[in-house]
């Protein structure tokens, strides 16, 4: 068995796979508020004895020993870890490492500490000779440590640290077919940002965290219609988008404002990405955005998004090609693409 562990900012996810002769199987699934219910939500009060616990209180709600775990994937996000292409030179590997490490270091929050870094040879750059493509993952030693140390209190023996980038893209990889032709769009909205990844067969792998958030919908909502957070998070949850068109003001300028603030600029940003993605890379056909994370389920924003960018845009289901789905009741599956993912990433090679 391979337990796939999202902990976020808010919410720590789990997703518990199997491998089977015919593919792969789901057993459970978990979800666990990280702060403290029917309080408002702050981002920055949440620290380790908040993951711990709650960590620990999902594991017993799904009847796992943290300590019985043989096959434990993790995952870090967020600023801290840096996940990209790079175009180099070919060279013997320990060379490559050398310079890896070194490229590291331009990518990621230098704390002191030392660069820890992997990569994966993609192989010959089709446009450049005696050039290579690497896939290169980095973050801190501190980050690191404070992830294992996390993990460690909790109960786990840790194992595979992935990414949140790579997990979202193992979970589309696994359900479906990458484009022939074409690039496509993953968009994950978390709690505090969101992680994009555009990807295609033949085409450069790209990941960026836009700062924006479930939690920035809401915050800016309470501010824009003077309520408490936790009024402006029941209001979201029960009209989505519009519910900045539901308050007292009369003035249609604030109004207009108030989306721009929060849901415009968040399909700004993936305009404005995806514009880089163009230009840096001359593929301009993208062929779907798969929505995933919490915040894709906020009424309306598929809509916008698939209006305002002029591209299909759809809600991704991590579970839907798995066996054992049919006895999960989930209202929104979507929400487990990187826990799915980094499960999925245990179970490669099996």
């Amino acid at each position: 068995m391979i337990l796939g562990l999202d902990i976020g900012r808010q919410f720590v996810k789990a997703v518990l796979l199997e491998k089977t002769r015919g593919g792969t199987k789901v057993l459970n699934t978990g979800i666990r508020l990280v702060p403290e219910q029917h309080k408002a939500y702050d981002p920055e009060l949440i620290g380790k004895p908040l993951w711990v616990m709650a960590v620990k209180e999902l594991m017993r709600e799904m009847k796992i020993n943290p300590k019985r775990v043989k096959n434990l994937v993790t995952g870090l996000n967020g600023t801290n870890v840096s996940v990209k292409q790079i175009t180099t030179m070919d060279m013997p590997e320990d060379e490559l490492f050398s310079s890896m490490t070194f490229e590291a270091r331009k990518h990621i929050p230098m704390d002191g500490s030392d660069a820890i870094i992997d990569f994966q040879v993609f192989g010959p750059n089709p446009k450049e000779v005696d050039k290579i493509d690497v896939g290169l993952v980095a973050c801190t030693k501190k980050v690191s440590n404070a992830h294992i140390d996390l993990l460690k209190e909790v109960g786990f023996r840790p194992g595979i640290v992935d990414t949140d980038p790579i997990a979202i893209t193992n979970a589309f990889g696994n359900a479906n077919e990458f484009p022939e032709e074409g690039a496509i769009v993953l968009l994950d909205i978390g709690s505090v940002s969101s992680s994009l990844v555009v990807w295609g067969r033949k085409d450069q792998f790209f990941t960026r965290d836009i700062p924006i958030g479930g939690y920035h919908f809401i915050s800016d909502l309470s501010e824009k219609r003077d309520i408490d957070y936790i009024a402006a998070e029941d209001e979201i949850m029960k009209n989505g988008i519009s519910s900045f068109q539901n308050g007292a003001s009369t003035d249609l300028s604030d109004i207009a404002v108030a989306e721009r603030n929060v849901f415009d600029n968040l399909v700004e940003d993936l305009r404005r990405s995806l514009r880089y993605y163009a230009k840096t890379t001359n593929q301009s056909f993208f062929t779907k955005i798969m929505l995933s994370g919490g915040g894709s389920s906020t009424h309306g924003l598929q809509g916008m998004i698939e209006n305002k960018l002029s591209l299909s845009t759809v809600l991704f289901d991590p579970f839907q090609t798995l066996a054992g789905y049919e006895k999960l009741e989930l209202s929104n599956p979507n929400q487990y693409a990187v826990a799915t993912g980094l499960a999925i990433r245990g179970g490669l090679g099996k």
